[in-house]
């Protein structure tokens, strides 16, 4: 609610006109004119008490509800408007801008009863100025409390992992949820946003464990996975390597350059190894086993 108080262009003519008064006074004085010096003065003092009492400015984001002897006259501003002192009210100020409104639910249990306190934000504007100022006492306590009541109705209704996870869920059903309720009031919800959701310390605790274990579970199934496909693929190495013995002989003579190389040490192999890899006796191992038949 706007102070009912005079404004600049108000206040300017009422001066003029108080100026003007007494001019009026001083200039017939010198005349001696008595019935000029009463009437003219006092009419123009007159004029300057109600200026300010009936010309009125609201600026370019405010409307302003008037009432004509206790019933609505009609909708006045932006800009200047005159009322009659008297018999013209203006009873309420109504800002057309984007409002916020912080609100908060303390200790509201989940649908999986959690104690959860949550802080959020709304943001409203009032679309019917006639609704706003008299279908209901006070539209801005009313938006407070229908915003809480709401988001205790969205905690009660959602577990707290969706609380946590999908925030901007949570924010559209809010916001449609005040918006429904607060449309016959003139006033529309445009958005919901929830800033922080806290739970208690042991439960927090508890939950860091959970997702410790679950992490742990999911690396050691990665793990498996990877030694399975491992396995696998030494399974196919050593199909390959028993058909074809010079490939495990390249094999093993690459290990041993590789052994070599990277420390540049001396490796002292057996001879039963040596001759192993030697491709002739290694031919005729395989000869002899492919020509001898199971008895």
């Amino acid at each position: 609610m706007k102070p009912n108080g005079p404004n600049a262009p108000a206040v300017l003519l009422s001066a003029l006109f108080w100026i003007a008064a007494l001019a009026t006074i001083r200039t017939s004085q010198f005349q001696h004119e008595i019935q000029f010096t009463i009437i003219f003065p006092v009419l123009l003092a007159l004029i300057a008490i109600l200026i300010p009492m009936s010309l009125k400015m609201a600026n370019q984001w405010e409307q302003v509800v008037v009432l004509r002897l206790g019933k609505l006259l009609g909708i006045r501003g932006p800009g200047m408007f005159v009322i009659i002192p008297f018999i013209d009210e203006i009873v309420a100020w109504v800002d057309l801008r984007i409002q916020t409104t912080e609100f908060n639910a303390e200790a509201a249990l989940t649908r999986d009863t959690v104690p959860a306190n949550i802080d959020a934000i709304l943001f409203w504007q009032v679309h019917d100025t006639e609704k706003a100022a008299l279908e209901i006492t006070n539209y801005r306590q009313a938006i407070l409390q229908v915003a809480q009541t709401s988001l205790r109705e969205a905690i009660g209704c959602s577990p707290l992992s969706e609380l946590l996870s999908n925030r901007k869920q949570t924010d559209e059903l809010l916001r449609e949820e005040i918006g429904r309720k607060s449309a016959e009031w003139g006033v529309s919800a445009i958005s919901v946003e929830i800033r922080d959701v806290a739970i208690p310390e042991a439960l927090q605790d508890a939950m860091s464990r959970q997702a410790q274990a679950e992490r742990e579970k999911e690396a050691r199934v990665i793990l498996g996975s990877a030694e399975e496909a491992v396995a696998a693929k030494f399974l196919r190495a050593a199909e390959i390597y028993a058909n074809n013995p010079v490939a495990l002989q390249l094999r093993a003579m690459n290990i041993v350059y590789e052994t070599t190389k990277e420390r540049g040490a001396t490796i002292l192999m057996p001879s039963s190894m040596v001759d192993a890899m030697n491709p002739g006796s290694i031919m005729g191992i395989v000869a002899a086993a492919r020509n001898t038949t199971p008895t």
